[in-house]
């Protein structure tokens, strides 16, 4: 119960924080998706994606803000330092970086076919992290949920495996908005046999030293924290 208290307090935090850096951002619920990005956006070190080694995997990281860098050098982003931790286990993959700060699922979905047309191949993973964005501005869950189900509709007839980074409502968002945001990821998961990693910022949100200034957003330390997490359920879902 303890435990539960801390969360919910974290993700209270986190609610109220993540408001005021969207207000701040002058973000609106009627501002139009970002276009689809250029390769070079989509690449783990923003230069157009290189065709990976052929004993190497090609892993693409498909979310928001938390998968782009936010606010971090070069190399400090999900995608490369994910792929240094996973060949510290020895396993040999090119994460590339198809995050894009600020993206709600709506502007994922639409930038989804032209992110894998842009690849050297098809991947042999997917993770996706959207959804945050959408519970920020009070989108409609069931709207969330569409797009989700047409993201990961789409990877499973392009033969891609999925693994979803998950996402809670901060419990400002009231019951009846977190009973049906929070439903979506394990739904989704087992309708597609996915991976999911429950909470993307578990072990890192209430954690000063591992956030940046806005107390949202992983630092590098951050970075390598949820890396650290998510190389296990990479590596096994990678396996043959």
């Amino acid at each position: 119960m303890k435990k539960e208290r801390s969360l919910a307090s974290r993700l209270m935090q986190y609610g109220a924080l993540a408001l005021i850096v969207h207000l701040a951002s002058g973000c609106s619920d009627q501002a139009p998706p970002p276009p689809p990005p250029t390769n070079a956006a989509i690449s783990a070190e923003g230069a157009a994606p290189a065709t990976p080694a052929a004993d190497r995997k090609l892993v693409v990281a498909f979310g928001d803000s938390l998968y782009a860098g936010y606010n971090l050098d070069q190399g400090q982003g999900l995608a490369p330092v994910l792929e240094a931790t996973l060949a510290t286990r020895g396993v040999k993959a090119q994460v590339v970086n198809a995050g894009v700060s600020g993206d709600t699922t709506a502007a994922g979905r639409a930038r989804l076919a032209f992110t894998l047309d842009g690849l050297p191949r098809t991947p042999d993973l997917m993770l996706v992290g959207l959804g945050g964005n959408d519970m920020l501005r009070g989108l409609s869950p069931q709207d969330t949920r569409a797009n989700l189900d047409a993201i990961l509709a789409e990877a499973k007839a392009r033969g891609i495996k999925v693994m979803l980074t998950g996402m809670l409502a901060s419990p400002n968002m009231g019951a009846d908005y977190a009973a049906a945001f929070n439903s979506i990821y394990p739904d989704l998961a087992r309708q597609y046999d996915a991976a999911l990693y429950p909470f993307m910022l578990d072990g890192v949100l209430g954690d000063r030293a591992l956030l940046l200034p806005d107390g949202i957003h992983p630092n590098a330390q951050g970075v390598k924290r949820i890396a650290g997490r998510l190389a296990p359920m990479v590596a096994e879902a990678l396996a043959p």
